[in-house]
């Protein structure tokens, strides 16, 4: 009779930690066109700034057709669900970043970002490094703790 209370009780427990493994898990988007971010989940809400298309933001909440982000310089705020992409990108927030390449120090310069360009992710981070494409058809590699939206 016990061991088959704990087995209810394993079971029941399993949906909640596999929620709680993918609540840890970070859900980066972009932007599909320029949006204005607000205070609330609302358009009456009070907007306070307008964030340029293919920023990268981090979905935190999702409320019906609003959603609140994290945007590059940290803050919580809200946009509409519509204005997402799936595509995703990354932004550099080193003064200077140099894509490789190759994912290797070494490797020759395919070409630098400056600071708050925006590039398009081209594959999965491997190895700390993590393969980008710049809208002019430029690709490298660039160190992953160089960018964020990851």
């Amino acid at each position: 009779m016990k061991m088959r209370r704990l087995a209810a009780a394993a079971l029941l427990g399993l949906p909640l930690a596999l929620a709680a493994a993918v609540a840890g898990a970070s859900d980066f988007r972009s932007l599909a066109e320029p949006a204005i971010l607000y205070d609330a989940p609302s358009k009456q809400g009070k907007p306070l700034f307008v964030i340029q298309r293919y920023t990268p933001v981090e979905m935190v909440v999702s409320i019906d057709r609003w959603v609140k982000v994290r945007e590059p310089a940290g803050s919580l705020l809200w946009l509409e669900r519509r204005q997402l992409a799936e595509k995703r990108t990354v932004i550099i927030t080193a003064a200077r970043a140099d894509i490789r390449q190759k994912p290797d120090t070494g490797s020759p310069l395919a070409f630098e970002a400056a600071k708050d360009v925006v590039l398009e992710l081209a594959d999965k981070p491997a190895d700390g490094w993590v393969k980008v494409r710049h809208r002019d058809g430029a690709s490298g590699f660039v160190r992953i703790n160089q960018v964020w939206g990851l």
